[in-house]
């Protein structure tokens, strides 16, 4: 048996219907991040959670391997994720890997490009997954890899190979991965599309040792996942093709593109440009291409905000509509839980006024997080592991709601996932229970649409949903104070964190609690914007107000909190 579409050649373009239309903005989004294998199994009559009578004791090699989430269960809980105000999924990669390694649930090592795992489900699956979603007006985004395959080779004699900087050109190629014994590749040997099975598709210059190198970054292999020479036209081509045939075979919105430091950034901009341009002619005008970039605001650029320049000419194509903000990954876990001072965030979002033209469209290159499935900088914990705050939890998604970028939400952590140990799997536990439930336990789902957690997060994302300024308004971090005339920025950590968002005429001023304690602090806002006498009602509960005050020329509201508590202010209507 061979692979169903061996070549690219095969492919076909054509959308099969009219394609779903893009968002016009994606920071009117809400993404939600989930592993395929740790979702859903769509098995029957899994009861929920219950902490009194849920099994315990996880055999902990369970994490390591398949846990059996799919596309079917996936599509069972759209009304869940709707319900949380969810607008937009993003899978982990959901191509064929290697069918003998129990280890590639996350789905990163492919071994055939253009077919969906079968541990997931099938093509048809995914077609069907992304209609019903477009049913509900939702968007589906893939995680693609163009940067490796899976361990789909070897160096000769089997041996681990490791990138040696002085040496003098691609190591030797070892052998194919085989797993059948008739004659020919079949479709769990090498690697599909049968464009790829060639030795000089690859840099073959062994695993990465020094990470922080960036030649030796670009050009070893990511572990033993096998590195591809992207700057050979073939293989860059090759990867153009397919990606654009799950476009026009699935319906896709969007591409999040794994490990873009690990490639040359030209590479990378000549991929997004074609997609962008397929994506277009086809009817889809704002197809999103975000990547991952573990660096800090500098490298960032590189990729967004300006455009990049193709080695060896003097022009500039567009690349990356978007990075993952890893820069606010670094510092906003701190921050919320009180560790760090607010003035973390505002110096860096004061930093965009020289790095972008408008500052206030600078949350268009920036999806934010604050839990995710790699855990860099603070190995394998999520963000509540070993909190005893669970309402913290919700502030850090409040702030991701209501500040600039796209904010994007970490399967679970509307449950209270609190995951964390000595590997990554510790921080992908499995929703639906299976035998790597969250909380050490098993066999129990965790799609409870009461948790404190869920309705928390559903109630600022409908808030933002209907408040333009908090998706696309300028940014301004407000100064504070206890007496009503010592106003400055806060300096301390557990203090109120306050910043507004403005769009036109609109100010909404967010306010969140740092301190386990409650607060009563005034709060800086608009003059020109807010006379005094203005009353300010709090969106997330009606029917609570302040009234604008004025002191020595400067508007201010006072603003109650209970700990770890928030408000979204604006001025009440009527």
């Amino acid at each position: 048996m061979t692979t169903a579409i061996p070549s690219v050649r095969a492919l076909d373009f054509t959308p099969a219907s009219a394609v779903f239309p893009s968002p016009l903005d994606w920071r009117d989004q809400f993404i939600y991040f989930l592993l395929v294998d740790r979702f859903d199994n769509n098995a029957a009559d899994i009861p929920a959670y219950d902490p009194q009578t849920a099994v315990y004791g996880r055999d902990p090699q369970q994490g390591r391997i398949f846990q059996g989430g799919n596309l079917k269960g996936l599509m069972r809980r759209l009304d869940y994720l709707q319900g949380l105000g969810v607008g937009a999924l993003w899978l982990s990669p959901v191509f064929k890997n290697r069918r003998e390694h129990a280890g590639s649930y996350h789905g990163y090592g492919i071994q055939d490009f253009l077919q969906v795992d079968p541990r997931f489900g099938t093509t048809e699956d995914l077609r069907e997954l992304v209609r019903r979603a477009h049913e509900r007006g939702m968007y589906v985004i893939l995680d693609i890899i163009l940067n490796h395959t899976g361990d789909n080779w070897a160096y000769p004699g089997d041996y681990p190979y490791y990138y040696w900087p002085q040496a003098p050109g691609p190591f030797d190629f070892g052998f194919w991965r085989e797993n059948s014994v008739d004659p020919g590749f079949q479709a769990d040997d090498a690697v599909w599309p049968q464009e790829l099975q060639r030795p000089e598709c690859y840099k073959r210059r062994g695993q990465i040792r020094n990470w922080s190198d960036e030649q030796e970054a670009i050009n070893g292999d990511f572990l033993s996942l096998k590195e591809l020479e992207i700057n050979r036209a073939e293989v860059l081509d090759t990867l153009i093709r397919v990606y654009k045939y799950w476009i026009a075979v699935a319906d896709i919105d969007g591409f999040r593109i794994d490990t873009v430091k690990h490639m040359e950034s030209s590479a990378t901009a000549l991929f997004c440009n074609a997609i962008r341009e397929y994506a277009r002619r086809i009817g889809k005008h704002n197809f999103f291409l975000f990547g991952e970039v573990v660096a800090d605001d500098a490298v960032l650029q590189r990729y967004i905000g300006r455009n990049s320049r193709i080695s060896g000419t003097n022009e500039r194509f567009p690349s990356l509509d978007a990075c993952l903000d890893f820069p606010l990954y670094f510092i906003l876990e701190e921050v919320i839980k009180g560790f760090a001072p607010p003035s973390l965030l505002r110096e860096r979002y004061e930093r965009f006024r020289t790095l972008y033209a408008d500052h206030g469209q600078a949350g268009e290159c920036f999806v934010t997080f604050v839990d995710n499935h790699d855990q860099m900088s603070r190995p394998y914990r999520r963000f509540l592991h070993g909190n005893p705050h669970p309402a913290q939890a919700a502030l850090a998604m409040g702030y991701l709601l209501t500040s600039p970028g796209v904010p994007c939400m970490y399967y679970g952590t509307e449950q209270g996932f609190d995951g964390g140990g000595d590997n990554d799997a510790c921080v992908r536990e499995c929703m639906f229970g299976g035998k790597w439930g969250a909380f050490d336990s098993m066999d129990q789902h965790f799609f409870n649409q009461d948790h404190p957690l869920y309705q928390a997060i559903a109630r600022i994302a409908t808030v933002r949903r209907q408040e333009p300024a908090l998706r696309s308004g300028r940014c301004y971090f407000r100064e504070i104070c206890a007496n009503g005339q010592d106003f400055g920025h806060p300096q301390g950590g557990r203090c109120t964190l306050a910043f507004s968002r403005i769009l036109d005429e609109t100010e909404v001023l967010v306010a969140l609690n740092l301190d386990g304690a409650a607060r009563n602090d005034y709060l800086t806002l608009d003059a020109h914007l807010h006379p005094v006498g203005t009353q300010v009602e709090d969106l997330l509960e009606p029917g609570w107000t302040t009234m604008v005050e004025e002191r020595s020329g400067r508007h201010f509201v006072r603003v109650a909190l209970a700990g770890h508590a928030m408000r979204i202010l604006r001025c009440k209507k009527g």
